[in-house]
């Protein structure tokens, strides 16, 4: 259900042309600013040298000039300022770098900076899919797999659902308009399994008697 994805994509976000009968009913990709926030917690990151940056300030304050004492403090606000500046590089990178693909079969996630790898998910192995709403209508949708297919929650990352490490689930991560991708998603899977279900009840054999 994955793909290395080195090759120029014939589409994209996929590695390859759609079969006959497949098309895209929705292409996008995570909102770079939310995807930042959410995959790595940016807003703790910051909480985080704040406190330092004041504990260091309070810690030295009686016992220096107050400019002395705001000097010494500073190196934590460009240390944090530093990791924060990278973390927002990377989410930019990771989301610039990735597509998500819905279709009437399948869904596809073309995601990785460094390492491209495009998953493919179809409908068929899709138990059950989990939409989490965000601000402003940005929101993830975790899709849980059937059986024994396993995903590495580094490869999928940060492009999986939080705190799910046994068996990490593919998520469409920061995306706007959330409501109304489920939707699609939704409609589409529920067509796909009709779909499927009609073609095994087609082939099932009648039971009756042959004339002769």
């Amino acid at each position: 259900m994955s793909h290395d994805d080195f090759a120029v994509e014939p589409i994209k976000g996929l590695p390859e042309f759609l079969p006959r009968g497949e098309v895209i009913l929705w292409q996008g990709r995570p909102d770079w600013w939310h995807l930042t926030v959410q995959s790595m917690n940016l807003w703790w990151v910051v909480g985080y040298f704040g406190i330092l940056t004041l504990w260091r300030f309070f810690t030295v304050v009686d016992l220096l000039p107050l400019d002395r004492a705001i000097a010494v403090s500073l190196p934590f606000v460009v240390i944090g300022a530093i990791v924060a500046g990278l973390f927002i590089i990377v989410g930019y990178v990771q989301a610039r770098a990735t597509v998500y693909t819905i279709t009437n079969r399948r869904v596809a996630m073309r995601v990785g900076a460094a390492l491209t790898v495009t998953l493919n998910l179809p409908f068929t192995q899709i138990e059950n899919a989990a939409l989490a709403k965000r601000r402003n209508g940005h929101g993830n949708i975790a899709l849980e797999t059937k059986g024994g297919t396993k995903f590495s929650f580094l490869v999928l990352w940060p492009h999986a659902r939080p705190w799910h490490f046994t068996k990490p689930q593919p998520t469409l991560r920061a995306i706007a308009d959330a409501d109304a991708v489920a939707n699609i998603l939704a409609k589409a899977a529920k067509a796909r399994l009709i779909e499927e279900q009609n073609k095994s009840h087609a082939d099932t054999p009648i039971l009756g008697v042959a004339a002769q």
